[in-house]
């Protein structure tokens, strides 16, 4: 309105009123609606500092937030950041809109492995440019507004005055209304393997002391947590949000500092040992700032917004990605029966200069000859693709945290370990042997050592590679998380690709969706997996809880399947011992999407209980469809999956330490359809303290009208396999 005057009327204005008008049309919102209109973001700038808000069918599900990045500098050397005359002009303030641009997309994708054979890609986008008076420096705010939630990021276009640039931080905002129930793990820069916590968000301070224990690296942020973030609003009308990132690229991974008395998060990126969280040359973009919304816990778990955040792949061949269901001489170690090392653990090792026929065997070496053929046999006769063999290398009696760089060579087996035979012997029995690479963090040798590496697995025929990242990274200074191991982690996988060799990463950075762009990154750990049951614990809600955390962004290798949860059979007066029952170990291998699939434990284990492993043996690794049939965070979650390629079904369902009941619907199946269903199921008197391998399996004839009610035990669960009766 004010635009319209004329001249002659503007003289009867007086500065106040210019003013407020001037600051009337800096409130001015542009508006974002979804593909199906029930969501509402709208973007504005205030006095010049940017802000976006988001409604969900007319109610505001996060107010006001501010938006924008703190600078070290904007010339092209890297800055001595401890001066502050280098802290200049940050990009949060002092603009003003100069264009904004309308854009709108529905696509349907395939992914090369997958919870669904595709995902729809539908959202409506608003790019706002705004320009910084001040500098005459140029920035683009881009949202994308799909039908479970946001998504925005900041772009830097090519400029004359924004070339070469360093970030102090990056101040995104998530301000929510009310003071929501959250489940979260404490803020590191080097690790994600910690229990879960449930409190409100403004408990996270009084609990966030006691929320960790000792890793082998760690480097917490006091009052922060890690995304991928989940929340609830309870009441009744609840509401289910998730905080997360995608296309984590070029740049160091995010956590979140919390605000409990407003009930605000705000990004905390990831450093080096300079304080500085980013390096960047234009033209560039940041990772998207995501924010899943629904009514329906199951509708959370059922996004894929992170996957469509990011850009399809550029690879010509993907074909020799697929899905891998193996088992591994790994467990043995994990629970400390065998050990990696061929020496003694205090041996003087340098590789290279030793000679290990010197080097007198301590017994316990798991990865022998004998040990492995015996695997290889085992998993031969049930199916299985692969056998992952870890310790196979020398190197591991040098590995006692000591900062070396050079550890392990990637290519010199141990005396007791004949690659080229194992390798004949396996592919003689249709099983491929899996590589591991642990890197002892030092992602500098690891890069030096990749061609050999990668060639000596193409010489015998691996396919995949399980790499690990434990200890303080080298060099010296980096983070797991911070901006040069996100790089290192990607020109890996590029590497892999040359070599036509998937990746299994363990202590990588969390998945966020990028898989769509490297899909031979196939999994990843990067969070507290089973093997914490041998060392510290998992509560029994912890499985109830990934799903809508770490999994929200990419498979993770859980490594589940173990049916002798109670140590004590191998070592006795043991306390520890995994706390679910044998019935959720397999119900997992459904509720928890893993494309490489592992049967963790020994097969003397699994030869005990043939019957109940048959479920394993079935279960598919990758899936033409996939339908959450309830779930709630903490409690429990029941999903049904459709193997890729065929008309069999499988359902699995799990809960926390509470007995539960839940009657599954088979209407999901096809109509007028006859099925036969095995079901595995706790045992009436199963407990996973007192009495976890209790079990009962028996098969029914089911169609799309039948209705199965499952008791669950504490900490319990079940499993069908449904194949179609012909």
């Amino acid at each position: 309105m004010f635009l319209n005057y004329q001249i002659s009327d503007m003289k009867k204005f007086t500065v106040e009123t210019f003013l407020f008008l001037m600051i009337g049309l800096s409130f001015h919102a542009q508006s974002l609606k979804s593909p199906d209109g029930k969501f509402e973001m709208d973007f504005q700038l205030k006095q010049g500092v940017p802000y976006y808000n988001l409604k969900y069918n007319g109610k505001t599900v996060v107010e006001d937030s501010r938006l924008g990045l703190r600078l070290f500098n904007v010339t092209g050397t890297i800055p001595d950041i401890t001066k502050p005359e280098n802290a200049t002009f940050d990009l949060n303030n002092g603009f003003t809109k100069t264009d904004e641009k309308r854009n709108a997309k529905n696509e349907t994708w395939q992914p090369i492995l997958g919870e669904k054979k595709s995902y729809v890609n539908h959202y409506n986008e608003l790019a706002v440019a705004l320009n910084q008076t001040a500098t005459d420096r140029n920035i683009i705010v881009k949202f994308r507004l799909f039908n479970d939630g946001l998504g925005f990021r900041y772009e830097f276009p090519q400029q004359k005055n924004l070339n070469y640039f360093t970030i102090r931080e990056e101040d995104s905002e998530f301000d929510f209304p009310t003071d929501m129930k959250t489940w979260w793990i404490v803020g590191d820069y080097d690790s994600q393997e910690y229990p879960y916590q449930t409190t409100k968000i403004s408990e996270i301070p009084s609990k966030w002391e006691q929320a960790f224990d000792k890793h082998s690296s760690q480097t917490l942020i006091q009052n922060a947590v890690q995304s991928p973030l989940m929340l609830k609003k309870e009441g009744k009308e609840p509401l289910y949000i998730n905080v997360a990132e995608a296309a984590v690229l070029d740049y160091p991974a995010s956590n979140l500092e919390v605000d409990p008395q407003n009930f605000k998060f705000k990004t905390h990126l990831t450093p080096d040992r300079q304080g500085a969280k980013g390096y960047i040359q234009t033209p560039s973009a940041t990772p998207w700032r995501t924010i899943i919304v629904a009514p329906k816990a199951e509708t959370v778990l059922d996004s894929k917004m992170l996957f469509n955040l990011n850009e399809p792949t550029k690879y010509k061949d993907t074909s020799y990605i697929h899905p891998t269901k193996y088992m591994g001489v790994w467990w043995e170690m994990i629970i400390g029966k065998s050990q990696w090392a061929y020496g003694e653990p205090k041996t003087n090792i340098h590789i290279g200069k030793t000679d290990y026929s010197t080097i007198k065997p301590n017994g316990k070496h798991a990865a022998n000859n004998t040990k492995v053929k015996e695997y290889i046999d085992f998993a031969a006769e049930n199916g299985f693709d692969g056998l992952l063999i870890e310790g196979w290398n020398i190197g591991w009696e040098d590995w006692i945290n000591h900062s070396k760089e050079f550890v392990f060579d990637f290519i010199t087996p141990y005396p007791d370990f004949d690659i080229k035979m194992l390798n004949e012997y396996a592919h003689s029995k249709g099983i491929k042997l899996i590589m591991h690479h642990e890197t002892s963090g030092s992602a500098t040798n690891y890069e030096r050592w990749a061609d050999k590496a990668f060639q000596l697995m193409n010489k015998y025929g691996y396919d995949a590679v399980k790499t690990g990242y434990v200890g303080d990274i080298i060099p010296r200074g980096e983070h797991h998380y911070s901006q040069w191991m996100i790089n290192h982690y990607y020109r890996i996988a590029e590497k892999a690709n040359e070599y036509k060799i998937m990746i299994n990463s363990h202590e990588s950075v969390r998945p966020g969706g990028e898989s769509r762009t490297y899909p031979n990154w196939v999994s990843a750990e990067a969070a507290r997996g089973t093997e914490h049951e041998a060392f510290l614990g998992n509560n029994p809600d912890h499985q109830t809880i990934l799903p809508f955390t770490r999994w929200i962004g990419g498979s993770m290798d859980y490594t589940p399947g173990i049916f002798q949860t109670k140590l004590d059979y191998y070592f006795p007066g043991d306390k520890r011992f995994v706390k679910t029952t044998l019935a959720k170990q397999l119900a997992l291998y459904v509720v928890m999407y893993m494309p490489v699939q592992m049967a963790a434990d020994l097969p003397e284990n699994y030869k005990k209980h043939m019957d109940a492993f048959q479920f394993i043996k079935d279960v598919a690794a990758d899936w033409d469809d996939t339908k959450i049939l309830s779930a709630e965070p903490g409690d429990y979650i029941i999903t049904a999956r459709k193997a890729k390629g065929t008309e069999n079904w499988f359902v699995g369902g799990i809960t926390d330490e509470n007995k539960r009941d839940y009657t599954v619907d088979f209407s999901f199946l096809n109509k007028g359809k006859k099925y036969e269903a095995t079901i595995y199921e706790d045992g009436k008197d199963a407990d996973y303290i007192n009495n976890p391998q209790s079990y009962n399996i028996y098969k029914k004839e089911i169609t799309s009208k039948s209705k199965i009610n499952f008791k669950m035990a504490r900490s319990g669960g079940f499993a069908v396999t449904i194949k179609p009766l012909d």
